[in-house]
């Protein structure tokens, strides 16, 4: 019986990406008693330039040392791109007896300054992608841009931020995938290991994109979302580390529509607040 637990990462990880790849995609005939999605672990042996015993072992978790040049030769058969590549090279790394548990995300004082000195939407995002500050704008253009929220939940769960994101469901694959990447596998964080148990408890969608172990860095790009007040936004994206946390910053292009509109919805934003303050 094959070992599926957290011990055995590695098989879990070939296995899900072998599923990913077609027969066609790698010159071989399809057939037709296939019966299971993907490819064989004979074809990816044979592919791989090893023996179809060894590959065996290796999704069965009886060697967690492969080479890296076996590794390699894997990937290249799986077709994984540098970051998926570099991802399972890592699922062999030793790693440490003891572990530390994380410590508390803060926010230096300088950082609410730095984002109180920015007239465009941003917020300090922590390791599990909570929200620990944020600014007038970025409040103004999202509710779920506020101390205490988590942008994962809220994107698999809240119908409102569905509905705000223009191409959800492409959002949702990127978000969990990158979530896979800086989750990791090991487990040593237990605030990520309870967002993944609530969310794949939660959403099936989530639980089937989770089970894909797709791998991406998210870092900046674009984002076009339907916001309820000024209608379509197409905006640019930053994430800059910074003290350990996150900065993410959304902004127009000088002179679009798009800016435009994000200068009313801060300056509504702005009257809205005053307005509740007194």
């Amino acid at each position: 019986m094959e070992t599926t637990g957290p011990v055995n990462v590695l098989g879990e990880y070939l296995r899900a990406r072998r599923a990913l790849v077609t027969p066609e995609q790698v010159g071989l005939p399809e057939g037709t008693r296939r019966r299971v999605p993907g490819l064989r672990r004979e074809e990816v042996a044979l592919l791989a330039g090893i023996s179809a015993d060894y590959y065996l072992r290796l999704e069965r978790g009886r060697d967690a040392n492969p080479s890296p040049q076996v590794l390699t030769a894997i990937a290249r058969v799986l077709q994984l791109d540098d970051v998926e590549h570099a991802y399972l090279l890592g699922l062999t790394a030793p790693r440490p007896r003891t572990r530390r548990a994380p410590a508390a995300e803060r926010v230096p004082p300088r950082l609410h300054h730095l984002l109180a000195a920015l007239d465009v939407p941003a917020f300090l995002e922590g390791r599990t992608f909570d929200v620990l500050a944020a600014n007038g704008p970025a409040t103004a253009f999202s509710p779920r841009l506020t101390p205490g929220q988590n942008r994962l939940r809220s994107l698999v769960l809240d119908p409102e931020e569905r509905a705000f994101q223009v191409d959800w469901e492409d959002s949702l694959a990127s978000f969990v995938a990158a979530a896979r990447h800086t989750f990791g596998e090991d487990g040593s964080d237990p605030r990520a290991a309870a967002l993944v148990g609530e969310l794949s408890i939660a959403s099936a969608r989530f639980r089937e994109l989770w089970a894909r172990h797709d791998v991406r860095e998210m870092t900046g790009g674009s984002v076009v979302v339907e916001h309820p007040v000024v209608g379509r936004l197409d905006l640019l994206r930053e994430k800059l580390p910074v003290d350990g946390l996150v900065l993410v910053t959304y902004y127009p292009e000088a002179g679009s529509a798009s800016a435009e509109k994000l200068r009313l919805l801060t300056a509504l934003g702005a009257t809205a607040g005053s307005a509740s303050q007194h």
